[in-house]
């Protein structure tokens, strides 16, 4: 089967990292990239407790781009194996079970959760965060009966969604009911992102939140608020007109602010009922604003205004992908005592009273006709054409791109 793999070497890493910056084209075109579209061979079961998923649909995510523009951190590189097939956003359907699978059958449509913790890598006992339901807190990412990576399309043994076929624990899979559709299925991993990052910072009645940025996590973000049915006040900043008409439509309250005009932190202060004030010199900054930022975008001028933008005693919910940022100004930090949290994919979650698996309130919210993504998805490439895919999915405003996705 075709597949796009992503493969590093210290040569290859080297000299995209240094002709990308001359021309990005050199990360995905260049013969010395690190990403390739390649035969390869179907992943095996790595035990009887896996089923191979055929692939409908792969999605394009902003860690994915991340990666390829090799903005990535490092730090993450123990928790990888090469080469891995990219993708951990995906639909299909089950095409074999190994024989200790027995609730699920040939042809059942599935998503999956990706992260590869405890359970399908064999480690037993659980580590403490697998057992609390912390999953994608997991201390075992680099041990166990598989190679390590973090999720799926991270690790080379399980494949990715950027190829027809996967492999997956069956702690893993989630059954997608007969009314959710594929496109929403596809929406459902980083719709489940969003509703753990609300879930554990979740609003309270009356609150003013702050939505930065309003690509597909920002939406799913405003989606996760609306879907819980959180009374509070939603304000989103978004970069593009079609995207403040999104964030409108899946339900941000009153005014959505175009980060591109000068005159932003003015319009954005005012809906949030905060005063503007003028250093002696330097950007203005904000007094008063939100009672929870969730920061969905990850580069240095969106995580400026996620500490700018909230109030005293306020708390900023990091859910963009952010790497190695330069000259960032803490001082609101301590300032206005703000509380910032990291957020990384989902594990279980409370809803109700009730704790199960992030991905599967996803669904369940789905299911219900709370939540409905499908609109996210904005183009479909075929595989063969994944430079063309990649290049539409990092030009946003010229293709008014949402998600991207690869059709299998």
């Amino acid at each position: 089967m075709k597949a796009v793999q992503f493969d590093l070497s210290i040569p290859r890493y080297a000299f995209s990292k240094a002709m990308g910056k001359v021309n990005s084209s050199f990360y995905v075109e260049s013969p010395f990239s690190c990403l390739k579209l390649r035969e390869v061979d179907k992943p095996a079961l790595p035990n009887g407790e896996w089923a191979e998923i055929e692939v409908k649909y792969g999605g394009i995510c902003g860690s994915d781009l991340n990666l390829i523009y090799l903005n990535d951190s490092p730090a993450t590189s123990p928790f990888v194996s090469f080469p891995f097939t990219v993708g951990h956003e995906m639909t299909g359907s089950i095409s074999a079970v190994g024989d200790k699978v027995t609730d699920l059958s040939v042809g059942e449509r599935v998503v999956i959760d990706p992260i590869l913790s405890c359970e399908a890598r064999g480690m037993s006992p659980q580590c403490y965060e697998c057992a609390q339901g912390n999953y994608n807190l997991c201390q075992h990412m680099n041990n166990g009966s598989i190679s390590p990576g973090l999720l799926t399309g991270t690790c080379k043994d399980t494949g990715g969604s950027w190829g027809k076929y996967i492999v997956a624990h069956k702690s893993q899979i989630i059954k997608l009911p007969e009314n959710v559709n594929d496109l929403n299925g596809v929406l459902a991993e980083p719709f489940a992102c969003a509703l753990h990052a609300v879930l554990r910072n979740i609003p309270k009645p009356g609150d003013t939140v702050f939505v930065i940025g309003a690509g597909v996590i920002g939406i799913c973000v405003i989606a996760a608020i609306r879907a819980l049915d959180i009374p509070c006040k939603i304000i989103t900043l978004a970069k593009h007109p079609f995207q403040a008409e999104l964030a409108e439509l899946y339900g941000t309250d009153q005014a959505v602010i175009l980060s591109h005009k000068k005159d932003y932190i003015a319009e954005a202060a005012k809906s949030l009922e905060a005063d503007i004030l003028h250093p002696v010199f330097g950007e203005p900054i904000v007094h008063g604003g939100a009672d929870i930022v969730y920061e969905c975008v990850g580069n240095k001028k969106s995580l400026h205004d996620s500490l700018r933008f909230a109030r005293k005693g306020g708390k900023v919910v990091l859910i963009g992908l952010a790497g190695f940022i330069d000259n960032l100004d803490m001082t609101m930090i301590w300032l206005n005592e703000l509380e910032v949290k990291g957020t990384f994919a989902y594990g279980m979650d409370e809803l109700n009273g009730e704790k199960k698996r992030t991905l599967q309130i996803a669904v369940d919210l789905m299911q219900s006709g709370k939540a409905d993504l499908s609109l996210l998805v904005s183009h479909r490439f075929p595989i063969d054409n994944y430079r063309e895919a990649l290049s539409t999915a990092g030009n946003k405003k010229k293709g008014k791109t949402m998600k991207v996705v690869f059709e299998h």
